[in-house]
């Protein structure tokens, strides 16, 4: 599990490569990954967008940009916590993600917080590594 904390506010990701949606013969890899988010703060604070940088084993880069995650922009109160899960193709056998949540507090203030950079891998990248 990999794990950021910002302004008391925590993101942890569990990534899971999915064979069953994967194909080596066509070079796609699909990874599902669950993030949850924890307000550990004293602030109700909400999500407002969502900013990932996705970079393949041969280094090509894809920004995404967009309003929430999963359709949602999620209010979390004092001591309240969100899951989802979304999901991730690659054409290479791994790779990784990293981003960052625009957030704005119940006083207006906007603010971002840290996704830990998390690592994809399939069977394949790990018989490689070995």
């Amino acid at each position: 599990m990999y794990r950021a904390v910002t302004r008391q506010i925590e993101v942890t990701v569990e990534p899971n490569f999915m064979p069953e949606r994967s194909s080596a013969e066509h070079s796609r890899y699909f990874w599902s990954y669950t993030i949850v988010i924890t307000n550990s703060g004293d602030e109700t604070v909400q999500l407002q967008t969502r900013h990932w940088i996705i970079t393949d084993a041969s280094g090509r880069k894809q920004e995404v940009r967009g309003e929430g995650v999963v359709g949602e922009q999620p209010v979390l109160a004092p001591g309240e916590r969100f899951e989802y899960t979304s999901g991730v193709p690659l054409s290479t056998t791994s790779g990784f993600m990293s981003g960052r949540y625009q957030m704005v507090s119940e006083s207006g203030e906007r603010f971002e917080i840290d996704v830990p950079t998390f690592s994809l891998d399939s069977p394949e990248a790990k018989r490689v590594l070995n």
